[in-house]
């Protein structure tokens, strides 16, 4: 038995972060998750810089895009990853994701562990401070 109780979510449904150029919804964390993993869809604008290079030591961060073509680090390299694409960064990977294209872009996240949320306050004050950039062309 569990103590968790269903999501049923409509579309655009979550719990919603603005960052400039960026935004995301949060679709289960914590509580609803038993903090074992959280969902989020995360949107960047056309040409639009990412969070930067960075790693999670502790857990897995799971990608899938969901419309547009998105550009991954994962690792040193660069690589493209258009709608339906699955990327799976194990912890210890350097990563990064940005929008390259001319058009929006968008990608369902799963970071597991979860307890991912409680940091999209101070996520929030870094991109105001820092907002995205363009993001560099496609490389040749």
């Amino acid at each position: 038995m569990t103590d968790r109780k269903p999501v049923v979510l409509a579309p655009h449904g979550g719990r919603g972060y603005e960052m400039g150029r960026i935004s995301a919804l949060f679709k289960a964390d914590g509580a609803e998750t038993g903090d074992r993993y959280s969902i989020s869809e995360w949107w960047l604008e056309a040409n639009t810089t990412g969070p930067g290079a960075h790693v999670h030591e502790d857990g897995d961060d799971v990608f899938f895009v969901l419309e547009g073509t998105m550009s991954f680090l994962v690792g040193e390299a660069w690589q493209d990853a258009p709608a339906g694409s699955f990327i799976l960064v194990p912890a210890g990977v350097r990563h990064d994701f940005e929008n390259r294209r001319n058009a929006r872009a968008g990608l369902l996240n799963f970071s597991i562990p979860g307890g991912f949320e409680p940091n999209m306050p101070s996520i929030v004050d870094w991109f105001r401070e820092n907002p995205p950039g363009d993001a560099r062309p496609p490389e040749v």
